[in-house]
């Protein structure tokens, strides 16, 4: 759902406008989230299914997966805030810029 959100928004906007570098980080970071949940509710999923039928086989697994859904949430969690804080800081230099004028 998050994929063709991004998609249908970044075809919107870029018949809409030329420039699209603002809009781009905007819709990167919606993607972003919705990757991290939809992460999130793979993890929720997999170990309720663990809980239902554990094996050593399945309990391991789940903890390859966990691990690496883990690290990907947080570079994703960490690359969203970072491009938030770009974000933020683009849109305040333009008022520095005419209030220094």
């Amino acid at each position: 759902m998050g994929a063709v959100w991004a998609f249908a928004r970044f075809t919107t906007t870029g018949l809409r406008r030329r420039s699209l570098i603002g809009e781009f980080n905007k819709i990167r970071l919606s993607l972003g989230r919705f990757l991290v949940l939809g992460l999130e509710f793979q993890l929720a999923g997999d170990v309720l299914r663990t809980a239902v039928a554990p094996g050593f086989t399945e309990i391991g697994q789940l903890e390859a997966v966990a691990a690496i859904r883990t690290v990907l949430n947080f570079f994703l969690t960490r690359e969203i805030a970072q491009e938030r804080a770009e974000i933020e800081a683009d849109q305040k230099a333009p008022m520095q810029r005419t209030v220094a004028s």
